[in-house]
C-alpha cells in the first residue's frame, strides 16, 4: 500500500546525564504464543503490576521503521496545522467529560498560577467520529490500523496475562474491553514544549503533577527525552529509561477497580528533562485504554487471589461507576478544578463521584 509523504520528525539524542532510573521488568510477547511462556508471563506481569504499576513491552509486532513513521505522523496536528484551524478542532472536555480533538497549550492549571506547554491530539480508536485537521487526513486509514495493532496485538495480550494473574479465565478482562463496543479508547499525539525559568521556578519543575490514569491500561511508545517519573511503592520518585523499539505499560483507576486493588493504579508524573535536552520538544505518542463505557468498576471477587489475599475497595459495589461517568468526571475535572491540600506532605485532592482522587507533587 502506498503511503503519503510526511516531514520527519527528529526527536532529542537520548540523555547522558546519570539519572535514578527505576529498574522495570521486560515483557517479551513473543514468548506469549506458547502456553508455557504464556504462564511465565501471567507471573512476570503479575509482579510487575502489583510491585511496580508499569513494565516495559517488546516484540509487541511494530517494526523500527513503523515507530519511526507514527512519531512523524504524530508530530503533523502541532507542526502542520494552524492555529487557527487548532482552535477549530479544540476539544470540549470540560462540557462532555471526552478527550477528543485537542487539549491545547495553557488549559491545565499546573501550580502557583502556571498553566501548562503540552498541546495533544486525541483520536477515538473509531477515527471517523468526528472530523479532523485537514493535514492529519491523509492519515487517518494508519491512525485507525495503530489502533487496532495496539488493541489487538498489545493490549489484549496484556489484559490475558493480568486475567491469568488473579487466576481467572484468560478472557475475563478481554471481554469488557470489546473494540467495537460503545467506548473511548483514543490514540493520543502529546507535544511538551519547553518552559520559561520563571514557570520552572513556581511549579519547582513538575510540567504535570504526580497522577493515576483513568482508564484500565496505557500503553506508551518509548521516545528519548528523559521526564516522565513514577512513585514507587516505597515514595520516591524515579526515572523511566527509555528503551529503543519498547512499549511502556502502566495501570490506571479502572483496573485497580477491577482488580479489588490487586493491581493499583500508578503515581506517575512528568517534569523538566536533563540539561542536556532542555531545549528540545518531547513528542508522545499513546494508546489509552478503558473498558467498555457500561462497564461498572467493580471487584472481579470470584478471582481465587482477591479470595486469599482480600479486597481493597475504593467505594462499595453498589456505588461503584461505570467506566462512562470515571471517564467523564475525571476528564472534566483534570487541571480545572482548585485542588484541596490532603493530610498527606505533598498531595492534594478532590472528590469526583464520592470518590477521593490524589494528586502528587
Amino acid at each position: 500500500m502506498e503511503v503519503p509523504e510526511v516531514p520527519h520528525y527528529i526527536p532529542a539524542r537520548p540523555s547522558t546525564v546519570d539519572l535514578d532510573y527505576a529498574d522495570l521488568p521486560i515483557i517479551d510477547l513473543a514468548k506469549f504464543s506458547s502456553l508455557g511462556g504464556r504462564a511465565a508471563l501471567a507471573i512476570q506481569v503479575r509482579d510487575a503490576m502489583t510491585e511496580h504499576g508499569f513494565f516495559y513491552v517488546i516484540n509487541h509486532g511494530f517494526t523500527t521503521s513503523q515507530s519511526e513513521r507514527i512519531f512523524d505522523i504524530a508530530n503533523v496536528p502541532f507542526e502542520h496545522v494552524t492555529t487557527e484551524e487548532k482552535q477549530r478542532y479544540a476539544g470540549s472536555m470540560k462540557q462532555t467529560g471526552s478527550y477528543q480533538g485537542y487539549k491545547l497549550r495553557q488549559y491545565w492549571h499546573i501550580d502557583g498560577g502556571v498553566q501548562d506547554q503540552v498541546e495533544n491530539y486525541n483520536i477515538n480508536r473509531e477515527v471517523t467520529k468526528r472530523e479532523h485537521p485537514h493535514a492529519l487526513r491523509p492519515f487517518l486509514p494508519e491512525i485507525a490500523e495503530f489502533a487496532r495493532h495496539n488493541h489487538f496485538n498489545v493490549l489484549h495480550p496484556i489484559l490475558r496475562l493480568l486475567a491469568l494473574g488473579l487466576e481467572l479465565p484468560e478472557d475475563t478482562l478481554v471481554n469488557c474491553h470489546g473494540y467495537d463496543a460503545v467506548g473511548e479508547s483514543y490514540v493520543r499525539f502529546m507535544k511538551y514544549y519547553p518552559r520559561s525559568d520563571e514557570e520552572e521556578a513556581k511549579t519547582k519543575n513538575v510540567w504535570l503533577k504526580g497522577h493515576t490514569d483513568f482508564g484500565s491500561v496505557t500503553i506508551l511508545y518509548s521516545q528519548p527525552v528523559a521526564a516522565l517519573q513514577i512513585l514507587t511503592r516505597e515514595g520516591s520518585w524515579k526515572w523511566l529509561k527509555h528503551i529503543e523499539d519498547a512499549l511502556v505499560i502502566n495501570a490506571g483507576d479502572a483496573l485497580e477497580f477491577l482488580s479489588g486493588g490487586f493491581y493499583p493504579a500508578t503515581i506517575h508524573r512528568v517534569v523538566q528533562p536533563p540539561e542536556d535536552q532542555r531545549q528540545h520538544t518531547r513528542l508522545g505518542v499513546f494508546y489509552f485504554v478503558m473498558p467498555d463505557d457500561a462497564t461498572k468498576l467493580v471487584p472481579l471477587v470470584d478471582s481465587p487471589v482477591l479470595k486469599r489475599v482480600g479486597v481493597k475497595r475504593r467505594f462499595e459495589d453498589d456505588a461503584a461507576p461505570t467506566m462512562e461517568a470515571w471517564r467523564k468526571g475525571r476528564t472534566a475535572a483534570y487541571g480545572q478544578t482548585e485542588l484541596k491540600p490532603a493530610s498527606e506532605k505533598g498531595v492534594e485532592e478532590e472528590i469526583i463521584g464520592g470518590v477521593v482522587v490524589k494528586h502528587y507533587n
